[in-house]
């Protein structure tokens, strides 16, 4: 696991990374926002902890920015009692969570293992949307057609009916689906294809 640091306090960084290292967690440290952001195209962290308040671009400037480059990295952010309104907000925009000062280590490092979690769901969930997609769009009109009316519960004869072939036929299509869309049975299609339209929603 590597966890970004970003704080333009120097001294908060180096305890906050003796810290998490003493639990073996990767660090990357950076005294800026636009550091970081340079850093992105070479390495990933799992997980980024900022600072609310800095020069330059703020925690929140940043998880616009972030937002903004479709990254979807749990973000932490660490705030001073007056910041507290601005983090609401930013848990609202997408942030993970927020601590506020002084905090004990241990609430960090739990919040850390917590978002980190988050985050591989998250990604397990979006590599998943993107091979639905992805089937998806290899699926002719007609079987399209067959697969919506699938979901809406409709049995072969009244698929069969409502699209002027025959219930045969009908099986052909839902079989050439099922094999397409990668789905072993017909609740595992029923959930793949409501996946796909919450997500073009």
């Amino acid at each position: 696991m590597t966890v970004a640091l970003i704080d333009d306090d120097e001294a908060v960084l180096d305890s906050l990374r003796m810290a998490l290292r003493s639990r073996d967690i990767e660090v990357r440290c950076f005294t800026s926002a636009e550091a970081f952001i340079a850093s992105l195209d070479v390495e990933r962290p799992h997980c980024v902890v900022s600072d609310v308040r800095m020069p330059g671009l703020s925690g929140l400037d940043l998880q616009h920015e972030l937002k903004s480059r479709d990254c979807a990295l749990p973000l932490i952010l660490i705030t001073g009692h007056g910041d507290i309104p601005m983090a609401v907000n930013a848990i609202k925009e997408g942030a993970f969570d927020f601590i506020e000062k002084p905090f004990d280590h241990e609430r960090l490092i739990d919040a850390i293992d917590k978002a980190t979690a988050h985050g591989e769901r998250t990604r397990s969930e979006q590599a998943e949307l993107t091979d639905i997609a992805q089937r998806a769009a290899e699926l002719s009109e007609r079987q399209r057609n067959v697969m919506d009316l699938v979901v809406q519960g409709l049995s072969n004869k009244e698929i069969a009916h409502d699209l002027g072939i025959s219930p045969r036929t009908v099986e052909n299509y839902r079989a050439w689906v099922m094999e397409k869309m990668g789905a072993n049975n017909l609740a595992e299609l029923v959930r793949k294809a409501l996946l796909l339209q919450n997500r073009t929603i």
